[in-house]
């Protein structure tokens, strides 16, 4: 994709005003993803994967998508840097997939490369904060290295602290990222399902309300 296009809450489900305008960075995305962001009142403004800070804030997003993707993610340097200015600037982060990755070398972690990867969609993920298992559509080959359990000091240490927030149930890989002191989270896998199961569909709903948040906060 080269030209920016918007996709609009009103043409897809949404009576209401709209919410809030995300930008949306296309690594590869998915036809469904900006819809199933729209069904929730988000107008979202996909833009190229070469876009710049000034592009997301020319777009008067208040919050930041980065999409799935093809690739290794330690070679997508200026992606990375545009995701280090995203999180300096405070505005909420919401990545899946290749979104993911480059959330996790943003804050300093590795990347390594799977020897079969995940592919398929009846991939079992375990939701930390919940108990619960999710049945999720998978298709990458990389992942991000992160201890499993508790919370650490991100490596880029001005990002506070982070927390693996889904794990694989086959294998242990790290499926989901969580920062605690700013408003960023991603997944592994691929919560729009078009098709596939929607057990994750509630990651949307998720980024809507850390965006309900951060423009309360700023409201006051």
């Amino acid at each position: 994709m080269d030209e920016p296009y918007f996709v609009e809450p009103a043409d897809h489900g949404w009576s209401g005003e709209v919410r809030h305008t995300v930008a949306a960075i296309d690594l590869g995305i998915k036809a469904m993803t900006p819809v199933r962001l729209a069904e929730r009142g988000m107008r979202v403004h996909v833009l190229p994967h070469d876009a710049t800070l000034e592009d997301i804030k020319a777009s008067g997003a208040s919050g930041v998508f980065f999409s799935n993707g093809p690739g290794d993610p330690a070679t997508a340097t200026e992606q990375i840097e545009l995701v280090r200015q995203v999180l300096d600037a405070g505005i909420p982060y919401f990545g899946i997939c290749f979104g993911n990755q480059i959330l996790g070398r943003a804050l300093g972690l590795d990347t390594y490369k799977l020897r079969f990867g995940h592919r398929g969609i009846n991939q079992p993920v375990m939701v930390k904060d919940t108990g619960k298992v999710e049945i999720t559509s998978q298709n990458h080959g990389f992942a991000v290295q992160a201890p499993l359990q508790g919370s650490f000091t991100a490596p880029v240490e001005r990002f506070g602290q982070v927390e693996v927030s889904h794990f694989s149930l086959n294998d242990q890989v790290v499926e989901g990222l969580r920062c605690l002191d700013i408003p960023a989270f991603s997944v592994q896998y691929h919560p729009e399902a078009a098709s596939g199961p929607h057990d994750a569909a509630n990651l949307f709903d998720r980024f809507a309300d850390v965006l309900d948040s951060t423009a309360d906060k700023d409201n006051k």
